[in-house]
């Protein structure tokens, strides 16, 4: 597999487009924001007008999108890049989305011949700068074993967990834990600066200790953290479907509300 498509350059497509570029790979990419498009065409990559067009283009189309919406978009839009998929193509899904809607895509795109993977990002976008992001997969063997190569040139930790939609349960688990981590941060930082410890020097102490997580590790780096509200809500809507009770996710939710408040994050991304 030597042609890879991107649909998505921002944050996390861009360094991902830049690694595949240095292993090798002929990269064909499409974005909407003009500004990563230049960014993109400066480093090599071939620009696309159309999602459709990256996949007449590409053995492997990645989408890193944000949203649902925006992966139906450029999935059965107008030009999107089920307009020009046929048999042997692969279609990587590195969004974040439900593993139910992957399921439903699965279906809408079977008699088309291409084949599907889930295969969600982790570790953000100082992993995905430095080619060492976490990938989770769901689907094939075969298909997997193809697009391993590509994987490899900007990840360095892979896993196949299942059939189709499994990689997203893999990132949906992920995303709970990570969040209840930065919760359970905020709130003992906070008792600990009330009872009169400085927040610092206890973190330092904190990441020495059983306690250690790695969003306290990196606590001192500033995120927007865009997709909270996002994340828990798949959690939650995924739990309701098997009729689970994840009681602590309604509480992660609240904090990292306050959290986002206290740091005067924007608020919320929340559409589907």
């Amino acid at each position: 597999m030597a042609r890879v498509g991107l649909v998505g350059l921002g944050k996390m497509g861009l360094p991902m487009s830049r690694h595949l570029l240095a292993h090798g790979f002929k990269v064909t990419g499409y974005d909407v924001a003009s500004g990563a498009v230049r960014k993109a065409a400066s480093m090599g990559v071939r620009i696309a007008r159309s999602p459709a067009e990256v996949a007449s283009k590409s053995e492997l189309v990645v989408v890193v999108v944000g949203f649902e919406s925006e992966v139906d978009a450029v999935m059965f839009g107008p030009r999107g890049v089920m307009r020009a998929a046929r048999p042997g193509l692969i279609v990587a899904v590195s969004s974040t989305v439900a593993p139910a809607y992957m399921r439903d895509i699965a279906a809408r795109t079977r008699k088309s011949g291409a084949v599907l993977l889930d295969a969600p990002l982790c570790r953000g976008e100082p992993a995905a700068e430095k080619g060492r992001l976490q990938i989770m997969v769901g689907g094939t063997r075969a298909a997997f074993a193809a697009c391993l190569p590509v994987f490899q040139s900007y990840s360095d930790s892979i896993h196949l967990l299942g059939r189709l939609g499994a990689g997203q349960v893999g990132k949906m688990v992920n995303n709970l834990i990570l969040w209840a981590c930065i919760s359970a941060n905020a709130e003992g930082l906070k008792l600990g600066a009330a009872l009169g410890v400085a927040a610092e020097p206890l973190r330092k102490a904190l990441i020495e200790s059983s306690a250690r997580n790695w969003a306290l590790d990196t606590w001192l780096e500033q995120r927007a953290m865009p997709w909270a509200e996002k994340d828990m809500s798949i959690v939650l809507k995924e739990a309701d479907e098997v009729r689970l009770s994840l009681p602590l996710c309604g509480a992660v939710k609240e904090v990292i509300k306050g959290v986002k408040i206290e740091r005067g994050l924007p608020m919320p991304r929340t559409k589907s």
